[in-house]
């Protein structure tokens, strides 16, 4: 089997290159260059933990966050480390009262662990989670606002929105959805699980109450690195998922969010020390920048989209406005199966990697659920990737 050729870029990274990898969105691909900066700075933190972790982490994080900061548009003081954007959903959550009777809104899109988070905070308070159903496919971006607000009522206390959703690759439209929700005295916690490094964001213009985000994903840093913002005026009321020290122990200088966040037990920081690192390595990768990868892999997305709807001759589930760096399409009806057991993978997923070696999530979406596949594309792939995704689901 003769796979096709990577990118002239592929070295940087550490992948396989026996595998076509085309699923960088479900937990990225660190590049080499910053793999060895976390190996460096772990064998530093070993030498002398004490040393490491008391006298030298908290400015190592101050500046790893104030690079964050500045790609978000936000100050630093907005902006604490996690491990993933799922544990600053559950952050959010947990340190919000609802009270019995109150709701709580999201979308079907939303991804199942953070959905489970929103589930578990209404059983605690005695509220009611709902599911707003937006469709899929769409004609447009204003389908899922309409789809949103239908789901509003007085009750609704907040509503957790994706940026990209997971499962269906759409780029919702927050910045709208966060306006018209305030307006209607809703505050939004945002899942930008997938946004940073795929889409460009504005926390200060956008000025959601939360949102929470990963950097091990589109901003290739090491695996465990995510981040959570608050409002300022909310602050106060936001613990972490895990409580520590900060819970009763102020730090002078240090405002009440990195107080209570900066040291929640014992872990490895060096994910969240490589941050700055691996945002600076991705403005470095082209020609042009940050702006020019997210352009880049953003037209090989759309590119991929287009040659397999043609070569499957299906329909394109959403206009090319509403994708970023993913895009999710329903297979044809001859790829159709039964659902796999929940947890499982698909058997269609695992024939793709054992016969063509191809690395791509088939999900089962929807109801009634279909199979779907959705394509990602960093600066690794290639269109010829994508050729072979296609030529190998003729066959399915």
């Amino acid at each position: 089997m003769q796979l096709p050729a990577p990118s002239a870029w592929a070295t940087r990274w550490a992948l396989d290159p026996a595998i076509v990898f085309l699923n960088h969105g479900s937990f990225g691909a660190c590049p080499r260059e910053i793999l060895d900066l976390q190996t460096a700075l772990r064998a530093r933190m070993e030498a002398e933990p004490v040393r490491f972790l008391v006298r030298e982490l908290e400015p190592l994080l101050d500046a790893s966050r104030l690079r964050l900061a500045q790609l978000l548009h936000t100050a630093p003081d907005n902006l604490v480390f996690v491990q993933n954007a799922t544990t600053g959903v559950n952050a959010v959550v947990r340190s919000l009262e609802f009270q019995p009777g109150d709701e709580i809104l999201t979308t079907d899109h939303a991804y199942n662990a953070c959905q489970c988070a929103l589930a578990e905070a209404a059983r605690r308070a005695g509220a009611r989670l709902v599911v707003a159903r937006v469709p899929f496919p769409l004609s447009n971006a204003e389908e899922v606002i309409a789809a949103v607000l239908a789901a509003v009522t007085p009750r609704t206390r907040l509503a957790m929105i994706d940026h990209v959703t997971s499962p269906t690759a759409l780029v919702f439209p927050v910045a709208q959805l966060v306006d018209v929700l305030a307006k209607l005295g809703v505050e939004t916690l945002v899942d930008g699980a997938h946004t940073p490094g795929m889409v460009p964001v504005d926390l200060d213009e956008l000025r959601p109450a939360y949102y929470a985000g990963n950097c091990h994903k589109w901003l290739c840093a090491p695996k465990g690195a995510g981040f959570l913002y608050v409002r300022p005026d909310l602050q106060e009321h936001i613990q972490p998922a895990v409580i520590s020290h900060g819970y009763n122990t102020p730090r002078p200088g240090r405002n009440v969010l990195h107080t209570r966040f900066d040291w929640v037990g014992t872990l490895d920081p060096t994910p969240w020390l490589c941050v700055g690192a691996a945002l600076d390595w991705c403005d470095a990768l082209l020609p042009g920048g940050f702006p020019a990868l997210l352009q880049h892999n953003r037209e090989l997305a759309c590119t991929a989209r287009r040659l397999l709807c043609a070569e499957l001759e299906v329909a394109p589930p959403c206009p090319e406005t509403m994708l970023g760096a993913m895009a999710t399409l329903a297979l044809p009806a001859r790829c159709q199966g039964a659902p796999p057991p929940p947890g499982a993978i698909d058997p269609l997923q695992t024939r793709l990697l054992e016969h063509y070696g191809i690395e791509v999530p088939v999900v089962n979406w929807g109801v009634p659920s279909r199979r779907h596949v959705r394509l990602s594309a960093q600066a690794y792939n290639t269109r010829a990737h994508f050729e072979w995704l296609a030529e190998a689901l003729t066959t399915c």
